[in-house]
């Protein structure tokens, strides 16, 4: 992974984790998957980039291309994760277009606090 990419996902997978979420890292086509109570999330992180908003469109592109063996169904999520310098070119994604595509944004900071952007 480049850059800061792993402190990125393993701050998310920490993050989920304390919230009992079962993870685990580097399955498959996606960097973590996440189970708990029945729902699963399949997540893909970005980290220190030279091309930031080039780097995110690429990510939430290859997110759900990267489906096509699953059966994705209302106890499946897909997740984005960024750090802080890279919430923005994300977000640049709208909301409601994220909803509607099932993709959560989740941002993790420097301190490695992990927050989840609507």
């Amino acid at each position: 992974m480049r850059g800061n990419e792993e402190r990125v996902i393993q701050a998310f997978c920490a993050f989920l984790d304390e919230q009992e979420w079962v993870t685990e890292r580097e399955i498959g086509f996606v960097d973590a998957v996440a189970q708990k109570d029945g729902q699963r999330t399949f997540a893909e992180a970005k980290g220190r980039t030279v091309a930031i908003g080039l780097d995110e469109d690429t990510m939430f592109g290859q997110l759900p291309r990267r489906m096509r063996d699953e059966c994705p169904g209302p106890d499946t999520r897909l997740a984005v994760v960024v750090p802080t310098h890279a919430s923005a070119a994300a977000e640049g994604v709208p909301a409601g277009v994220r909803r509607e595509l099932s993709i959560d944004l989740y941002v993790v900071g420097h301190d490695w606090s992990v927050s989840i952007r609507a």
